[in-house]
């Protein structure tokens, strides 16, 4: 049946008088709850400064930054500024350009949480952790979590400091890791509230534009405009950096004394970073742990790489509106696709290959314009302090997963070892002596482990002393983690939760106290003396002496810690063809 629809009413006179008084009475009653709610407000916020209600979070003053104003929290202590813009989103037609200053909001911005992640190219266990280790492990480094949170608008810092105000404290800058295809500065492992509190640092994090967004080489297929697209990922490391020259003073911080630190992927960007010009003056100190920069890609196989995810997505060479109009997680997808086919980058034997290592900075002629650390240290940076080193068993943390590995026999090494070129058994010949309680599982892998980190960071430290410019400072960590039944020994990323102070936020891969504690001691208080002077020692460590290449003196650290003069020296000889 068809619904009648209602006849209004005409309103009478009274009728519209009437309702005039009561739109006024009501306009009263909001203005009275207003004033009673801003009263109110203003109470809650006398009784959360006053600490009266220590339940409740506490708010930080208000920062002017180039940004805008912001505002944060104060945790336990520690002024906390998560998600703090340094870049305008890059999205539209600043897809693979050079990033550019946020205009500057004039509103106080709510910096209580972590900006997004940026986008990501994670595979495997990384992406979906099997296992239930592997689930807490995915709490340590959460990048399944960030898949779901991910954004091409992904310009942010975090910053963490003791106090807001005129003190100059030493600014620690951390650069994550994730190869050059995934990570944040948001993962439980980075958090470093711990280091501002305790050692009273002013503690940096990033997020910058990674993989197929950040190191996509078009300048010979979209036109001279895009000429640097396949370096924006460095680039936006360099604005992030002249953002903290600008503003950390405010936060209680020394734009003149910034040490930048990174590890695997994010040693490599501090490596890179140090050969920039662009960079020059933005840091005074680094830290490259187990991810020496030698060298970077190239224009030609970054080129064919950029060929193929064009045909992948059907596009056509010039028609860059169609390019940075595509969805970005169609890119992503076919970014995988692309990769996979042309079997782009690097492979380890015996490790299942990650995607998106096929992206990666290259000699672009113009923010990037040579080498790293290869033939020689750069002289950009020559003045600058470097810490560097490695873990002792790398690998196991990529190959605890796989089916080989705690089953191998000594026949299967014998085949295995082959995988590893003519230096294979070699090398596992000379870890049996050095480690004679390594079954084969743990000899095929600290041969690998050597062949990724340690020849790479003592070439690196060699040419850094070469340079007779500041001094490098060489580490070696074989403290074991317990966690797992010690099924990991010294992973690759072992000393993050240590040098960080984040390692109680980590127990699941740090382990318990009283040996992660000591391992904090020691390696957190000489990364801290580090930033503060440009040398790393500290009463909890014996005299931590420059490397070079006659004594190659190294710090060990273990729950003892002691300087050892060309630690695995027969190793190293063969990564060196000595």
């Amino acid at each position: 049946m068809k619904q009648e629809r209602a006849k209004s009413p005409k309103m009478r006179r009274r009728d519209f008088l009437g309702l005039m008084v009561a739109a006024a009475a009501t306009a009263a009653t909001r203005v009275s709850l207003a004033q009673e709610n801003k009263s109110m407000r203003k109470e809650e916020s006398t009784a959360v400064y006053s600490g009266d209600s220590s339940d409740l979070p506490q708010i930080t003053r208000i920062i002017d930054t180039t940004s805008g104003p912001v505002r944060g929290l104060v945790n336990d202590g520690v002024h906390t500024f998560k998600g703090l813009r340094y870049g305008a989103p890059p999205v539209g037609p600043l897809r693979w350009m050079p990033p550019q200053r946020p205009a500057p909001s004039k509103v106080v911005l709510d910096c209580s949480d972590y900006g997004a992640p940026a986008m990501q190219m994670a595979s495997g266990a990384t992406a979906a952790p099997t296992g239930d280790y592997g689930m807490l492990m995915a709490r340590v480094f959460t990048t399944p979590s960030e898949l779901k949170i991910q954004n091409e608008d992904c310009l942010f810092l975090n910053v963490w400091t003791p106090a807001t105000d005129n003190v100059k404290r030493p600014v620690m800058f951390w650069i994550h890791g994730g190869i050059f295809a995934y990570g944040s500065g948001g993962q439980p492992v980075y958090c470093m509230e711990d280091l501002a509190r305790d050692h009273g640092v002013v503690a940096v994090n990033v997020n910058h534009r990674l993989n197929v967004f950040g190191y996509l080489h078009l300048g010979d297929l979209m036109g001279d405009a895009y000429k640097s697209s396949g370096t924006v990922g460095m680039q936006d490391l360099v604005l992030a950096l002249q953002w903290v020259r600008d503003n950390i003073a405010n936060f209680g911080g020394d734009p003149d004394n910034v040490t930048i630190m990174g590890q695997s992927g994010g040693g490599a960007k501090v490596s890179i970073l140090m050969s920039m010009d662009s960079a020059k003056g933005l840091f005074h100190k680094a830290s490259i742990q187990s991810g020496p920069g030698l060298i970077v890609g190239r224009r030609e196989p970054a080129t064919a790489a950029a060929k193929a995810l064009l045909a992948e997505l059907g596009i056509q060479s010039g028609d860059i509106k169609s390019l940075q109009g595509m969805p970005a997680q169609t890119i992503i997808a076919a970014a995988f696709a692309a990769d996979a086919k042309n079997n782009a980058g690097p492979r380890v034997p015996g490790m299942r290959r990650p995607g998106g290592i096929g992206y990666i900075p290259i000699i672009d002629g113009v923010a990037i314009t040579r080498d790293p650390f290869t033939p020689d240290a750069p002289a950009v940076s020559r003045d600058v302090p470097v810490l560097v080193g490695y873990v002792k068993d790398e690998i196991t943390i990529f190959t605890a997963g796989e089916p080989w590995f705690g089953k191998m026999t000594e026949a299967d090494l014998e085949q295995r070892i082959a995988m590893l070129g003519p230096m294979g058994k070699p090398l596992v010949e000379a870890w049996r002596k050095i480690r004679p309680d390594y079954s084969p599982t743990y000899l095929f892998t600290a041969a690998m482990s050597s062949m990724f980190a340690m020849g790479g960071s003592i070439a690196l430290a060699e040419r850094k002393a070469a340079q007779a410019g500041a001094p490098v400072y060489m580490w070696y960590l074989t403290w074991e983690t317990p966690v797992a039944g010690g099924l990991f020994k010294t992973p690759h990323t072992m000393e993050i939760p240590f040098m960080l102070d984040s390692y109680r936020r980590v127990r699941a891969f740090a382990g318990p106290d009283p040996g992660a504690a000591r391992m904090q001691q020691q390696i957190g208080e000489a990364w801290v003396a580090f930033a503060r002077t440009g040398k790393p020692d500290c009463p909890e460590i014996p005299h931590w002496p420059p490397y070079d290449a006659g004594k190659r003196s190294t710090m060990v650290f273990n729950l003892e810690s002691q300087v050892v003069n060309d630690p695995n020296s027969e190793v190293r000889k063969i990564i060196q063809g000595a």
